[in-house]
């Protein structure tokens, strides 16, 4: 029986691993408070997440409970909540994070300058900044905290869903008590845009322009199909073998991972072949593998 590995040899950390994890740590903090606090909340509105809800305290309490300050302690339960679907080491490296983030949206970000221009803007650019924060931190396997946690727990439960959409639907609830909060549906509605902003950067800064379309094509002609895809647009093609449940025919089932621009080349081919193949077209996040991504690729 294969012996299980000691908690001190799952939390060890390479000091070069550590240190590119502290790297991403402060630039990813420092993008996501500017965003947060620069933008976002000196223009009067909450996004989601528990940062937006550290925001709603703030503006109930006067000011009281900080920001960062806020963000730590409404941490607490959801981290007791989730710890033990997340895991020990990305519980550290978050509790990392979160400290990290707490410092620099209490006492860094005040020190810098403020946007004090038109809040739609301040959704959108501040979007931007927060986006790329949180993308940089979720690229070295940490979080913020609080909504992230639950983000995270659904992600390991279903690896297929997007991020960015995890977080939008996560986030909604915030957005609309933010909107009460603050008296105005101005204020909600330029929460969602940052939000949603920020959702697609998130993805976009992970997975780029790597996005892909996956081809699955039933037919009783793989051989031919998949030869014209591999001579015409030089794509590999994975022949399976199925069967019709109604009809209980043999049928090959073929998978071609492949641009958006050659999708309906793929079809086209398709249909010449065989006019009574069927074709299904699914987006992937990114594709690694030979004639597309390196797989050490960040």
């Amino acid at each position: 029986m294969e012996k299980k590995p000691s908690l001190k040899e799952r939390l060890k950390i390479d000091p070069k691993t550590l240190l590119v994890d502290v790297i991403f740590d402060i630039v990813g903090c420092v993008l996501y408070g500017a965003g947060m606090f620069n933008f976002a909340h000196a223009a009067n509105f909450a996004p989601g997440g528990v940062t937006g809800i550290a925001f709603i305290l703030n503006r109930l309490t006067d000011g009281a409970i900080k920001i960062g300050l806020g963000t730590v302690l409404i941490n607490i339960p959801i981290v007791l909540i989730c710890f033990k679907a997340l895991g020990l080491r990305f519980f550290f490296r978050s509790a990392k994070t979160i400290i990290f983030s707490a410092v620099i949206v209490d006492y860094l970000m005040p020190m810098l300058p403020v946007y004090e221009g038109e809040p739609m803007l301040a959704a959108i650019f501040g979007g931007i900044l927060a986006g790329a924060g949180l993308a940089c931190i979720y690229m070295r396997d940490s979080s913020t905290g609080g909504s992230d946690f639950v983000i995270m727990a659904i992600r390991k439960k279903n690896p297929q869903l997007s991020l960015g959409l995890i977080s939008l639907a996560v986030d909604g609830i915030v957005i609309l008590f933010g909107g009460i909060v603050y008296g105005t549906i101005d204020a909600a509605l330029y929460g969602l845009i940052m939000t949603i902003t920020y959702s697609l950067i998130i993805d976009k800064i992970m997975y780029g322009n790597d996005s892909r379309k996956l081809m699955t094509i039933i037919t009783t002609k793989g051989d031919d199909i998949s030869n014209r895809i591999n001579q015409d647009i030089e794509r590999g093609v994975t022949v399976l073998n199925g069967k019709g449940a109604y009809t209980g025919a043999d049928k090959n089932v073929l998978l071609c991972a492949c641009s958006k621009t050659e999708v309906f080349k793929v079809k086209r081919i398709a249909h010449e072949v065989d006019n009574k193949s069927f074709v299904m077209v699914s987006s992937i996040d990114a594709a690694y593998g030979e004639g597309f991504k390196r797989h050490d690729a960040q």
